[in-house]
């Protein structure tokens, strides 16, 4: 693929990224909790808008990019009239020159090739880690990739290996030890399996457990009550594991009715946000109390299926899945304000949270970033501009949802047309 400079001069680039501060290897980031910690990071947009490093042609997908040593990656779905691939792209992350490309053909239903702006593509998130780079299809096409040079060193197709209902595979995969960990729920069925864990340098099953139902959450592993915890948020539980066995550890049943487990666990302190659940976690052992809400039925149990809420302080500041920003305590889920300017207010909406320093980036369905504060005492937008084109069409609007990825003082976003690089680093 060709890529394109937009008027930046390289030289000063390569300057600028000769050392990479901190990478942006998986799903929302180094610790997978969406937190930037680089300085060095510009106060406000400039009037005339973001400087924009380099912009490169993708297919359609809501899959973010990832950024590691350099190189940036991302997948996508590329469409013929009647046939399909997925593809994972590398690029230059100074320059975006294309550095490879490994395509392989998918087999997506016929009501898959509706209207360009309809197109699906792949959701999980990449992940790189010890110079491999793990991919996960809408199909379930799952590759162990050399992450220099796009060689495959192993691969499956999980659909079929493990009877997973078709276009399960929206949750983003993690490494915790030698374990590549796949949360996959299903319609229940006898052989069916809610999580599964692969060695990562073969591929190898090491476990898997009971089907829990569907899910779109990313899990997390986190460490609380002496031991290690996965994290995970499917239609029926929420549930937590031993990460090397799939032992379980504790279960909280959660059956929300529908395909809205989405939003990724937050973990702060002793509490940990699933969804619109808040729970108190045993200091002692493997074990959680849920606070907040009263009552076991699904209303109030999702904030949002769009979003991850982001808990700061004693206070969760989420979006509602129609588009407004809140406040709540974090100890009681009492509603402290509602801010309705943030995006439109519509069902689809979303606000993905950045917290970098004592502000926080915003990244709307319309692709517009925005930079705030955020306290009990309110929101406070300090400055907006438009990142990128919405180029998904959801209930009659175009929609940008794809999480942004912070790398380098640089922040990459991707829609179903491009993937772009733009500047935030402070002027000298």
């Amino acid at each position: 693929m060709t890529r394109l400079l937009c008027g930046v001069a390289f030289l000063p680039l390569i300057f600028c990224c000769a050392s990479w501060a901190e990478d942006w290897p998986q799903f929302r980031g180094p610790n997978r909790d969406s937190v930037w910690t680089e300085t060095g990071i510009l106060e406000k947009f400039p009037a005339e808008g973001l400087k924009y490093c380099w912009r490169a042609p993708v297919g359609p997908g809501f899959s973010s990019p990832v950024v590691a040593q350099g190189r940036v990656y991302v997948i996508d779905a590329q469409y013929a009239k009647s046939s399909a691939d997925e593809r994972v792209h590398c690029f230059d992350e100074v320059t975006g020159k294309s550095l490879w490309t490994f395509t392989y053909p998918v087999n997506y239903p016929d009501w898959a090739f509706g209207p360009e702006s309809e197109h699906m593509g792949p959701t999980s998130t990449p992940i790189v880690r010890d110079g491999k780079l793990y991919t996960l299809g809408l199909k379930g096409d799952l590759h162990c990739l050399d992450a220099g040079t796009g060689a495959v060193i192993w691969k499956m197709n999980v659909e079929t290996e493990f009877h997973v209902q078709e276009f399960s595979f929206n949750a983003s995969p993690l490494i915790e030890g030698d374990f590549l960990i796949l949360s996959i729920g299903s319609f229940p069925r006898p052989q069916d399996s809610s999580v599964i864990a692969l060695d990562n340098n073969s591929g190898k099953l090491a476990w898997k457990t009971p089907d829990d139902g569907l899910t779109n959450s990313s899990p997390i592993v986190i460490s609380s009550g002496g031991a290690r915890q996965l994290i995970l948020w499917t239609l029926k539980s929420v549930s937590s594991l031993d990460p090397l066995t799939g032992k379980l550890y504790w279960n909280e049943p959660n059956n929300i009715g529908s395909q809205y487990a989405s939003a990724t666990p937050v973990l702060q302190g002793g509490l940990l946000l699933v969804g619109g659940v808040m729970f108190k976690l045993q200091a002692d052992r493997p074990a959680a109390t849920a606070l907040w809400p009263a009552g076991k039925g699904s209303r109030g149990r999702v904030l949002s299926n769009t979003s991850t809420g982001m808990l700061q302080g004693d206070y969760v500041y989420s979006a509602r899945t129609t588009g407004q920003l809140i406040c709540l305590e974090a100890a009681t889920g009492k509603q402290v304000w509602e801010n309705d300017h943030v995006t439109d207010l519509q069902n689809g909406s979303s606000i993905h949270l950045t917290p970098n320093g004592n502000r926080t980036f915003l990244f709307t369905d319309q692709g517009d970033l925005i930079i705030a504060q955020l306290s009990p005492k309110g929101y406070t937008e300090i400055s907006r501009t438009r990142l990128i084109e919405p180029t998904y069409t959801f209930g009659g609007k175009n929609r940008a949802w794809p999480p942004l990825a912070f790398a380098n003082r640089y922040v990459f976003a991707r829609n179903d047309k491009e993937l772009v690089c733009a500047s935030l680093a402070a002027q000298p």
